[in-house]
């Protein structure tokens, strides 16, 4: 396993076995998340291409802190894009929708380039919220809206019954909005 240091410093000497270490190593995470987003392995695996693409072109100059968190951030951006484009006029069919749905009364989903700001704003104070979150709460929180696993699934793997998950994502969503609110982000 290569490490961040070694990662980057073959992008930054243009040596493509960097991406072939990133495939290797963050690839099936990538795809899985994407996965999850578009509901397409195929989807899933041009996302994977997409994000080598963009790692190609963004680093240098841009070196995240944390290799994996900008990775599956990522990820989840282009899969986001990919789904939109995708679904323009139907909305549906996976997990990413219905987990869109439930923030949407929350989260203002203007994706204009002037607005790339507020959506700075928005994801730091969103940040420091989650940090306020116990850890239980936090990994729910992000299984559901960050990498849009089914309700079920997160039951499942939280040894939960699914309304306890259900009733938990309410409350977080309650006390987000608040949070959101007493930052004037809503």
């Amino acid at each position: 396993m290569q490490t961040y240091n070694n990662i980057i410093s073959l992008l930054q000497k243009r040596d493509e076995q960097a991406l072939e270490i990133i495939r290797t190593q963050y690839g099936a995470l990538c795809c899985q998340i994407a996965y999850r987003m578009t509901g397409s392995r195929q989807d899933a695996e041009e996302v994977l291409n997409d994000l080598l693409l963009s790692v190609w072109d963004s680093i240098p100059p841009h070196e995240p802190e944390n290799l994996r968190a900008y990775l599956t951030a990522l990820a989840g951006r282009i899969a986001i894009k990919k789904y939109e484009h995708a679904h323009r006029l139907k909305r549906g069919g996976t997990q990413l929708a219905e987990a869109l749905d439930e923030l949407s009364e929350i989260i203002p989903s203007d994706t204009h380039v002037e607005r790339e700001i507020e959506q700075r704003e928005l994801t730091a104070a969103l940040t420091a919220w989650l940090r306020t979150l116990p850890p239980e709460h936090r990994r729910i929180f992000m299984q559901r809206y960050y990498l849009s696993e089914p309700v079920q699934q997160i039951a499942e793997q939280n040894q939960m019954g699914v309304s306890a998950v259900k009733m938990t994502l309410l409350r977080l969503r309650k006390k987000l909005k608040e949070h959101l609110r007493k930052e004037d982000l809503l």
